[in-house]
Parts: C-alpha cells; structure tokens; sequence
C-alpha cells in the first residue's frame, strides 16, 4: 500500500491588543521531505474587512472551510460567534465536510477563535491563537511578548512568527500579515 504524503504547511498566529486585531502566517507549504511553495498565502480579511482569518492544513481544504465561514457570516448578519458555532456543527456534521482537514483560526477586534472539525469552537483566555506546524511555538513566543513587553499587536505577530521559524521546519520567514 503506497503512503499518502504527509503535508505541512503552516504557521498562523492572531493577537487582540489594545484595540487592534493581527494575524500572520508563514508562507511556506511542505509535502513529505519537500519545500514546494515558499509564498503561499493563509490569512486574509472577511466579511467586509471586520474579520481575520488564517487556516492549516490542507490548501483546498483550508480555503473551502474559509469560504463557508464567510458565508456563515453572511447568513447571520456579521455574528462573529454564532458563524463560528454553525461552521462546527456543519463541519462535524456534514459527510463531505468531515473529511476536510484543516483548522481555522479567526478573530475580530474583540474576540478570537479557533474552528476544529471536531466541533470545537475555542476561544482563548489571552486572546492569543496559534494553529499549524509551528504553531505552538508561535503561541509560547506571543504569550511571552505580550506578559512581558508593551509591544504593538502586529510586532508581537511578527516577531512570534520569526520564532517559530527559527525552530519549525515546515515554517518560513515569508510572511504574510493582516490587520484591523
């Protein structure tokens, strides 16, 4: 039986400070033993610009999750949590969607989520989210810049990035940054 190759394609980080919502990813998109893109874009702005997104796991999977939370964002007027919320059961719940792998990571200036086809829909204590490769190396590198500096949100992104590509093989130092 020939082993399917595994992806690994990314880092993403969000941080809510001081009135201001930022999230960044790496651009990078790993099959097996091999770098294949080096610019791959993973975050970007919904629903009018009032929303951050950015997703791992598989591109098509990703970008087809990313499109029906916007949707879900549409059908309910902007409500933040109630999109997040219907996305996960629809996730969980839907026989082609159950088979997507890949997380979501959104957040708007208020609040951040993390969307798992498990049905969770996680909002952090810190309103620090990290999903991805790399991603709980971003979290730690965000959690510490933001109890011990009085950085802005968006070097806090960028700098935790940095760091997780310091230490992630499947992260890069191409970054892409979005911000509200």
């Amino acid at each position: 039986m020939q082993q399917r190759n595994s992806t690994h394609s990314t880092t993403v980080v969000g941080v809510i400070r001081d009135g201001k919502a930022v999230i960044g990813a790496d651009g990078q998109v790993t099959i097996g033993q091999t770098v294949m893109k080096h610019n791959a874009r993973k975050v970007r702005k919904m629903f009018n610009g009032t929303v951050l997104a950015g997703f791992a796991g598989s591109a098509a999977d990703a970008l087809t999750l990313s499109d029906k939370f916007e949707e879900k964002l549409e059908q309910y007027h902007g409500n933040f949590e109630r999109a997040a919320v219907e996305l996960a059961r629809d996730w969980r719940t839907d026989k082609y969607l159950r088979r997507l792998e890949a997380l979501l990571a959104v957040l708007t200036t208020e609040k951040a989520l993390i969307i798992s086809g498990t049905g969770d829909v996680i909002e952090p204590d810190d309103g620090i989210i990290a999903i991805g490769s790399g991603g709980s190396y971003a979290l730690a590198a965000a959690r510490a810049l933001m109890r011990f500096t009085d950085l802005p949100a968006r070097s806090i992104v960028e700098e935790s990035l940095r760091i997780a590509a310091d230490i992630c093989i499947y992260t890069n130092r191409n970054l892409l940054i979005e911000e509200l």
